[in-house]
C-alpha cells in the first residue's frame, strides 16, 4: 500500500481504545522490569483471565520492538477471552483486536491493520455507538485502569477515574472493585499522612475480598492496611488465610513479609520472602524487603551492649547486597536507593552513599514524591553523616518546593524548621534564615509568624525583592 494510504489509518488508530492510545509513556518505566514483572503476573496470579495482562504484555513488546512476539502474546489473549467469555467474545476484544491493529500497522501489514480496524467499526456499529471506532464498554475502562496502575505512581489518578467509571456501569463487578481497591491503596500510600479519607481503601478492599473471597491478593492488601490502622490481630488473620489458601504465590508471600516484619516478627517475615525467591528470584521487591529485615536487626543488634562486631558488620553486608540487588533488578526503584545509601553510611562508606545518591538524582521522570524522598534523605545524610548544614538546607528546600502535599514534603519542611531554628538559638541565623523560616510559617498558614519572620529578613537585606514581596503578599492576605 502506498504512503498515503499508511498515513489515512493513523487518525483512525488515534480513536482506538488500546494500549497504544492510552499515553503510556516509555520514559516512565523500565521496560525490561515492566516486562518481567507482567511474565511473573501471568504465571502466578491466579485470576479468572489473563487476557488484560496478555494484551499490555503485547505493547511492551511491541515498544521494545518485538513485533512477531507481542502478536503471540495477543493470540494468547484472544483464545483466552474466548475460553472466558463464550457468550460474547467480541465485547470482551475490543483492546485486542485495537493493540493488533497498531502492531500490524508498526509492522507495515496495513491490509492486516485494517481488517481489525473494520471489525471494531463492525461492533461499534452493532451497538448504534455514537463512535464509529469507540465504545463505553467497562470493561474498556478497566482495562485502560489496570494498565495505568502498572505504569506507577504518576498515573494512579488516572488509573482510579478508569475504575469509577467501570464500577458507574457494573458497581458490583469483582475484578472492577478490586483494581479500584488496589488503586486506592496504592494512592493513599503516597499521600501525606494524616491526609483526609487516608482509609478510604479500607472499605474498598474489605467490599473487594466480599465480592471475590478467594483473591489473596486483596486479602493480603487489606491486612497491611488493617496494620496500618492498628487493627493487627484481624490483619494476621487474612494474612494467615491468604497463605493458607495460596502458599506459592509470590505476591501473598512478599506481602505476608512486609506485615510480619512490621509486626516485628522478622525471622518469620525472612522464611516468607525467602519462600518467594523461589518463585521470582530475581524480585526487586523481594530483595528490598529482605534488606529491610536485615536492617531491622542491625537496629535491634545496635541496641545490645557490647554487641558483636561480627555480627554487626555481618548485617550490614547482607542488607547492602539485598537493597544493591534490588535496584540492579528495578533502575526506578528510589526507596531501594536511598536504604542503600543509609546502609553504606552505617559501615560509614560515606562516598559510596554519594555516588549512590547522585546516581540516584540522575534518573529520568521521577514522580514528585520520588523526588520529594531523595531531597529529603539526602539532606539528611548531609547533615548528619557529612555535617554541613548547608547543603543540608539546600536539598530540604528543593523537596519542600516541589508543590505536592505528601509526607516527604512534610518531613522536608519539619527538618528545615528544627535546623533554622537551631541556627536562631545559636544566634547565628542571617536573612536567608529568616526567609526560611517566613516560607516554612507561610506553608502552615501560620501568618503573623510569617509577616514577623519576613521583616527580620527585611531587617537584615533591605534591597531583597523576594522578602519584600513575600512581606506584601503576607499582609495584603491579612488585610482581605
Amino acid at each position: 500500500m502506498s504512503a498515503a494510504s499508511k498515513s489515512s489509518l493513523m487518525p483512525i488508530l488515534l480513536q482506538l481504545e488500546c494500549h497504544f492510545t492510552w499515553k503510556l509513556l516509555e520514559e516512565d518505566v523500565d521496560l525490561d522490569d515492566l516486562e518481567e514483572a507482567i511474565s511473573a503476573q501471568i504465571e502466578f496470579l491466579i485470576i479468572k483471565s489473563k487476557t488484560t495482562n496478555y494484551n499490555f504484555l503485547a505493547y511492551v513488546k511491541q515498544l521494545k520492538g518485538k513485533s512477531e512476539e507481542a502478536l503471540e502474546c495477543l493470540q494468547k489473549a484472544e483464545e483466552e477471552v474466548k475460553a472466558a467469555h463464550v457468550d460474547d467474545p467480541d465485547r470482551h476484544s475490543l483492546v485486542t483486536w485495537g493493540n493488533y491493529a497498531w502492531v500490524y500497522y508498526h509492522m507495515g501489514k496495513l491490509s492486516e491493520a485494517q481488517s481489525y480496524i473494520s471489525k471494531i467499526e463492525s461492533h461499534c456499529k452493532k451497538l448504534s455507538s455514537p463512535s464509529r471506532y469507540k465504545v463505553q464498554h467497562p470493561e474498556i475502562f478497566s482495562e485502560q485502569g489496570w494498565a495505568l496502575l502498572k505504569f506507577g505512581v504518576r498515573y494512579y489518578e488516572r488509573a482510579k477515574e478508569c475504575f469509577v467509571k467501570a464500577l458507574e456501569k457494573e458497581p458490583n463487578n469483582p475484578e472492577y472493585n478490586s483494581g479500584y481497591a488496589i488503586t486506592v491503596y496504592r494512592l493513599e500510600n503516597v499521600a501525606a499522612k494524616g491526609s483526609s479519607g487516608e482509609d478510604l481503601s479500607l472499605e474498598a478492599l474489605r467490599r473487594a475480598l466480599k465480592l471475590n473471597p478467594d483473591n489473596t491478593f486483596v486479602m493480603a492488601l487489606l491486612a497491611l492496611k488493617l496494620q496500618d490502622t492498628n487493627q493487627v490481630e484481624e490483619g494476621e488473620r487474612y494474612i494467615e488465610k491468604a497463605l493458607q489458601k495460596t502458599p506459592d504465590c509470590p505476591y501473598v508471600l512478599r506481602y505476608a513479609g512486609k506485615f510480619y516484619r512490621r509486626n516485628g516478627e522478622v525471622d518469620k517475615s525472612l522464611e516468607c520472602l525467602k519462600r518467594g525467591f523461589r518463585f521470582t528470584p530475581t524480585s526487586g521487591f523481594l530483595h528490598h524487603q529482605v534488606g529491610l529485615c536485615y536492617r531491622t536487626k542491625l537496629y535491634e543488634m545496635k541496641k545490645v551492649k557490647n554487641a558483636p562486631r561480627k555480627q554487626i558488620e555481618e548485617l550490614i553486608k547482607l542488607g547492602i547486597f539485598h537493597f544493591k540487588m534490588a535496584v540492579e533488578q528495578e533502575s526506578k526503584f528510589t526507596f531501594a536507593y536511598i536504604d542503600l545509601t543509609n546502609m553504606y553510611a552505617e559501615e560509614n562508606r560515606l562516598q559510596e552513599a554519594e555516588d549512590t545518591f547522585q546516581k540516584a538524582f540522575k534518573m529520568d521522570h521521577l514522580p514528585c514524591e520520588d523526588k520529594q524522598w531523595l531531597h529529603c534523605r539526602y539532606g539528611r545524610f548531609q547533615q548528619y553523616h557529612k555535617k554541613s548544614e548547608s547543603k543540608a538546607i539546600e536539598h530540604y528546600i528543593q523537596g519542600l518546593k516541589i508543590d505536592k502535599e505528601t509526607h516527604a514534603r512534610n518531613m522536608c519542611k519539619d527538618s528545615l524548621k528544627k535546623l533554622i531554628e537551631r541556627k536562631i538559638s545559636r544566634g547565628c541565623a542571617d536573612a536567608k534564615s529568616y526567609g526560611i523560616l517566613g516560607l516554612i510559617h507561610k506553608l502552615n498558614g501560620e501568618k503573623l509568624q510569617a509577616i514577623e519572620c519576613y521583616e527580620k529578613a527585611m531587617g537584615m537585606e533591605p534591597d531583597n525583592e523576594e522578602y519584600l514581596s513575600a512581606l506584601c503578599e503576607m499582609r495584603l492576605s491579612i488585610e482581605n
